[in-house]
């Protein structure tokens, strides 16, 4: 896999993952387990991306 695809891939997941906690917060007024879920699934995909982050670094590919 090249740098810049796991570099797309980091980002994807720690913003997808972000705005999916926001989205969860903001639901779980109106709808208790929807909001938790969605913050639970947010707050896992920003946690894999930012362990993404030292992907790169262990496999030796330069992200430029």
């Amino acid at each position: 896999m090249r740098a810049a695809t796991i570099d797309k891939l980091i980002w994807a997941f720690i913003f997808g993952g972000l705005l999916l906690v926001g989205l969860g917060l903001a639901v779980e007024g109106e709808g208790r387990g929807l909001g938790r879920v969605l913050a639970g699934l947010g707050s896992l995909l920003a946690l894999i991306g930012g362990a993404l982050v030292w992907v790169p670094v262990a496999v030796g590919l330069a992200v430029t």
